[in-house]
């Protein structure tokens, strides 16, 4: 039982950095995804989707707390 929260904790921990690094760079990776009219809509979007996948991933950890 030890183990399976030790690798929960790390997939909360994976997902909670991959949101903070879609937030921190949604701008860089806009500019290399999409045109430049739709660059400041898809950056607002990416952070939103950022922010989400974070809540999700400290959820995992909150959660996980035993």
């Amino acid at each position: 039982m030890e183990i399976a929260n030790i690798i929960v904790k790390i997939i909360g921990f994976f997902v909670l950095a991959i949101g903070v690094v879609l937030i921190y760079d949604a701008r860089r990776i806009s500019e290399k995804r999409f045109s430049f009219e739709d660059r400041n809509t898809s950056t607002k979007m990416l952070k939103i989707i950022g922010f989400g996948i974070s809540l999700i991933g400290t959820l995992v950890l909150i959660l996980n707390m035993n």
